[in-house]
């Protein structure tokens, strides 16, 4: 009972902390039995989400940020996307880019000049489930076309790094559905150093409840009360 009434508390406390405008990892205080209080780290759902996809800083910088979190988090070359923003504006066509964001063509020559090869290839998803690579992708949500990296592919779900909205897992009929053109972006050489399906990056697209989300891997000791010789 005291397990489920402190997880309860904690995941409560994980979906206001969600709702605040500028969200923090923080620890909330949980009163225990016998006067004692608990102090239980959480992070807010938002902020996760954004642990390991860079978030887009333009309207039009979708492709910057998902290069930078393509090198980033998937390749450990830290990129940030002003980097590769300021990079890709200067060599592009400005004009085109501030009409309809950056290319392709954009992010090849920025990935060839810090030594990686990448192409697009029209190719079924499971073909990048059997290499093990990430790959940025084109999709159409809303009527708004969106450069995001499939960071994953487990069974009917796919874990993309989204950089409007985070790291977030669709369901694999659904992200079909959205992913009209079939194509997939992908570095072709330093395969030795693609990062795909990470276990760190599924946690924030858990398949069971909100409570899975606090970390409990010291809560045994953290919820079990403390006795003294004087208790028996």
């Amino acid at each position: 009972m005291i397990m489920r009434s402190l997880l309860c508390k904690a995941a409560c406390a994980m979906a206001v902390l969600g709702g605040v405008a500028a969200a923090h990892a923080d620890t909330i205080r949980v009163p225990g039995d016998q006067g004692n209080s608990y102090y239980v780290p959480v992070t807010s759902l938002r902020e996760a989400r954004f642990r390991t996809t860079i978030r887009q800083q333009y309207d039009f910088s979708c492709g910057s940020a998902a290069v930078a979190t393509l090198l980033t988090y998937q390749y450990n070359v830290p990129t940030s996307e002003q980097t590769v923003f300021a990079n890709m504006y200067v060599n592009g066509d400005q004009a085109k880019i501030r009409a309809e964001g950056f290319s392709l063509l954009d992010m090849k020559r920025f990935l060839e000049s810090r030594g990686f090869q990448a192409d697009g290839y029209e190719l079924p998803l499971s073909k990048l489930e059997e290499a093990q690579i990430p790959a940025i992708v084109l999709i159409v949500e809303n009527g708004y076309h969106h450069f995001v990296v499939v960071k994953g592919v487990k069974g009917d779900r796919v874990l993309i790094g989204d950089p409007a909205r985070g790291t977030r897992a669709l369901e694999r009929a659904h992200f079909e559905q959205i992913w009209d053109s079939s194509l997939l972006f992908v570095i072709h050489n330093r395969t030795e150093q693609a990062r795909f399906n990470v276990a760190a990056d599924w946690r924030v697209a858990p398949s069971g409840p909100y409570w899975m989300g606090v970390p409990r891997d010291n809560l045994f000791f953290t919820v079990m009360p403390k006795h003294g010789a004087s208790d028996f």
